[in-house]
């Protein structure tokens, strides 16, 4: 039986009121396991964006000033609201985006961490006092709010997403306007509530809900208020927001596409790396930026690591997430679906021979957007999900002799969020891992996120970080003065 839908707001949050878009639409939001409507959101335009934006920037001068143990305390108490509404959370959060109960419960502990971990970082802003070298000034140096916010964020990750970009903008003093993902707005509304209810001041934080990005945040960067823009998403909208970002010179930080290699080295423990592989493929269904996409694992170990995997994907059960007991709940909407659909057809045509799960029979006409985990082996280089995002429970398997070979074709993509690898052997892991051109390694781990760890990758996987002790430096500014001396 689907869970109930907890009570959540459903309009815009504007200077500390809730308010129906101008327009008076509203778009839906459906449950991907059911595909039936589970509520009806205000659906923002240039006039709500306007508002929000001009509520952010008449509240920063007075947020800025407010005193960083203030800052901290509401970030700690919104941090054990969160904590107390743990399974109301993760029940929206399943209802509207699929991951199943245990996993979206995970995702509330991890997202509150950032409230928590930058509730301690709001105290520890720092500066500097030294003379110069002739002794002639004395240079003061203090970090400042950068100022009012933009921040978008993706659907696979509604609580966590949001909490790890409003939390340093919180704690360094500044005020945001904020545009969840359409398919996910219901969780990112409930944390609003939250942060309302833990007693953020009006116009600080401001949320519009929309089914036309464009229309809300294009006004925002070319505005000349926002003075930051943090998104996470595809690469191909981080570049155009880039594009937008540059005509007001706006300070940008964006967590982008991925396309993570798994190396298995000849030496690896292979049950660790089985069990490293389920977590790094298989959370929140393979839909996660971080999501191994690559497997390259040595010819020597490559039927063991491949038959072990096969088995133990094979045994996850499918179906709504909702349900006590489900491993793999469904993909966010029928265009993912059709999507991993058409890569792995496209794998299995080339050559690719499935172990697991596909290919599967054609279900469109049932309930759900599902699809079995599956893992195929031999794949060639040169199959379309290789060079892609699958952002589907598929595990893709190819072989290496050597390690140099391994890294070059770990390294031949245009992305670099995260990599990861399993061997025994200390220099061949450091020397691997410095190889590597990504922003983060998983070394004998499939799991790399953390809210005390920077999050973020090179290349077109993004710039700056978040999380960490550098995650609130991506909200402030530093000044200089400069001061005589007698």
């Amino acid at each position: 039986m689907t869970a109930t839908l907890p009570r959540v707001p459903s309009g815009h949050y504007i200077d500390g009121k809730w308010s129906a878009a101008a327009s008076g639409r509203t778009f839906a939001v459906e449950n991907p396991a059911t595909e039936t409507l589970l509520a009806e959101v205000a659906d923002g335009g240039a006039e709500d964006a306007d508002r929000a934006m001009r509520a952010a920037a008449a509240a920063q001068p007075a947020w800025a000033a407010t005193a960083p143990r203030e800052r901290s305390e509401i970030l700690r108490r919104a941090y054990e609201l969160i904590i107390e509404r743990t399974d109301e959370l993760a029940t929206l959060m399943t209802l509207e985006m699929g991951k199943p109960l245990a996993e979206a419960r995970g995702e509330v502990a991890y997202g509150a961490e950032f409230f928590r971990w930058f509730a301690e970082e709001a105290v520890r802003i720092d500066g500097g006092n030294m003379l110069t070298g002739d002794g002639g000034k004395r240079i003061l140096v203090s970090k400042v709010p950068v100022g009012p916010c933009v921040l978008v964020t993706p659907w696979n990750f509604p609580l966590a997403m949001g909490t790890r970009k409003i939390g340093p903008a919180i704690a360094a003093g500044c005020t945001m306007v904020f545009k969840p993902a359409q398919l996910t707005p219901l969780t990112a509304l409930a944390l609003t509530e939250i942060l309302d209810e833990a007693g953020l001041p009006a116009g600080v934080l401001n949320v519009v809900t929309t089914s036309d990005a464009g229309a809300v945040v294009t006004p925002w960067l070319e505005g000349g208020a926002a003075r930051k823009l943090s998104f996470t998403g595809s690469t191909e909208v981080g570049k155009r927001l880039l594009a937008q970002a540059a005509s007001t010179v706006m300070r940008t930080s964006m967590e982008l596409g991925g396309n993570a290699p798994f190396i298995v080295c000849a030496d690896a423990d292979i049950d660790a790396a089985v069990e490293g592989a389920l977590v790094a493929k298989l959370r929140n269904m393979g839909e996660a930026c971080t999501a191994a996409n690559r497997f390259y694992v040595h010819s020597s170990v490559v039927a063991a690591f491949s038959e072990k995997l096969a088995q133990r994907m094979s045994a996850l059960t499918v179906g709504d997430g909702s349900a006590e007991g489900t491993d793999i709940g469904p993909l966010i909407n029928a265009a993912g679906l059709a999507k991993v659909r058409r890569l792995v057809a496209d794998a299995v045509d080339r050559g690719a021979r499935p172990l697991c799960g596909a290919p599967n029979p054609d279900d469109s006409d049932g309930r759900g957007h599902f699809y079995p985990p599956t893992v195929l082996c031999e794949v060639p280089d040169d199959a379309e999900l290789m060079g892609t995002e699958i952002f589907g429970p598929v595990a893709a398997i190819t072989t290496f002799e050597d390690e140099d070979e391994a890294i070059t074709r770990a390294n031949d993509t245009p992305w670099g969020l995260v990599g990861y690898l399993y061997t025994r052997d200390l220099d061949r892991a450091l020397q691997l891992s410095d190889q590597m051109e990504v922003g983060m390694v998983g070394l004998n781990t499939g799991l790399v996120s953390n809210p005390a760890a920077p999050f973020g990758g090179v290349k077109e996987s993004g710039l700056g970080r978040e999380g960490g002790r550098v995650g609130i430096d991506e909200y402030l500014e530093y000044k200089y003065i400069a001061v005589a001396t007698s």
